[in-house]
């Protein structure tokens, strides 16, 4: 039997994702809760096993995170001018690799995509 789904923002959520934050600032997980409602947003020092993690990427090193989590989703931001992190987030393995304003936009369809 499934989850129930439920919509907000006219997005739907039909799986509460618990999401692992690596590396992002105090004012963007604000945001991210807002554009995330219904999902579990947790940093490291949570007991909870991610269904995803979401990493800025010109604040940790990507190569460390994927070595992290090898069997876990992974989706990374950076402003648009930061072409060599992106590009070490893309050599480095993970799932999803965008400009954090692009991540603003897309956030909960990125979440289902992923987590599910």
């Amino acid at each position: 039997m499934s989850a129930p789904t439920r919509t907000h923002n006219d997005c739907k959520i039909g799986h509460v994702a618990t999401i692992l934050l690596v590396g992002v600032d105090l004012y963007f997980r604000g945001k991210l809760d807002g554009l995330l409602d219904g999902h579990h947003l947790v940093t490291s020092d949570s007991a909870d096993w991610p269904d995803l993690v979401i990493a800025d990427v010109g604040r940790v090193e990507p190569e460390e995170v994927a070595d992290a989590y090898p069997d876990i989703p992974i989706l990374g931001y950076t402003n648009h001018k930061d072409t060599s992190g992106l590009r070490r987030a893309h050599e480095a393995g993970f799932d999803q690799v965008l400009a954090k304003s692009a991540l603003v936009e897309r956030a909960p369809t990125l979440v289902e995509e992923l987590a599910t």
